[in-house]
């Protein structure tokens, strides 16, 4: 099996999370008993024989933060999380699948990397998003609350890892564009995915694989949801009652 590389992106300013730790750059570097977000995150990938190189993507006032030590390199972060993507992609051959991870997973490990990389390369696929169904999640930690999508399928949540090829980012960069700015109106939202799927997922009839087609065919690339079985791969760090929960259970 071949190795491929990825990027952890740990960038942006602080926030409520980063703010329960004093001169944590922001939530990454919060620890999560005594660890740092961002090198929990790192030593997981380090410990799946499918990574190779790891790129971090930080502050630039962070470059030199322990918690970055087992990074293959440090890159300067963006304003926005897309061009944080953009500096940690640079430089990539451009059909090399790539895997962006959060940078706020305490339990990533080799089983929930290795299933989501030897997915991806099964299919082929130019984007892949992890997901989660809520079984999973509930059997390993029910204590944590996770806001879950009712498809067809059932319940899912997203998870922490994404696989893309760098030459799919420009089309990426515009569809997340005009999603950003539909957002908030149905009518702009159903010129972007079409009233048939707004419609099915009110209905709680929308179907995973009709997602991935529309997705494929909008941004002209081949688009996957990855059905993860580990539910380290969905467990994040997102508000500071969270902290509280991830020290209760890592905490050693």
């Amino acid at each position: 099996m071949s190795a491929v590389d990825a990027i952890v992106l740990a960038g942006g300013g602080a926030d409520a999370v980063s703010a329960l730790e004093p001169g944590a750059p922001n939530k990454a570097f919060v620890r999560i008993g005594g660890v740092p977000l961002v090198q929990r995150t790192i030593m997981g990938l380090r410990a799946s024989s499918r990574i190779d190189r790891i790129v971090a993507v930080a502050p630039p006032s962070a470059a030199a933060h322990p918690a970055l030590a087992n990074a293959s390199e440090v890159r300067g972060d963006g304003a926005r999380m897309l061009e944080s993507l953009r500096s940690g992609m640079a430089g990539f051959t451009e059909d090399a699948i790539v895997i962006v991870a959060a940078s706020d997973l305490p339990a990533l490990d080799a089983l929930a990397v290795d299933e989501f990389v030897d997915a991806v390369l099964a299919r082929d696929l130019d984007v892949a998003y992890a997901c989660l169904e809520r079984r999973y999640h509930e059997a390993a930690y029910p204590e944590f609350p996770h806001t879950w999508a009712r498809m067809r399928d059932g319940r899912y949540c997203g998870g922490g890892l994404v696989a893309l090829r760098a030459r799919v980012l420009p089309r990426l960069n515009t569809f997340m564009d005009a999603l950003g700015k539909a957002r908030k109106s149905p009518l702009r939202l159903a010129g972007l995915f079409g009233w048939d799927m707004l419609a099915r997922f009110a209905i709680r009839r929308l179907a995973i694989e009709h997602a991935e087609s529309r997705a494929s065919k909008l941004l002209g690339a081949r688009v996957g949801a990855i059905r993860c079985t580990h539910a380290q791969v969905a467990l994040n760090v997102d508000r500071p009652e969270d902290v509280a929960l991830a020290n209760a259970r890592f905490g050693g």
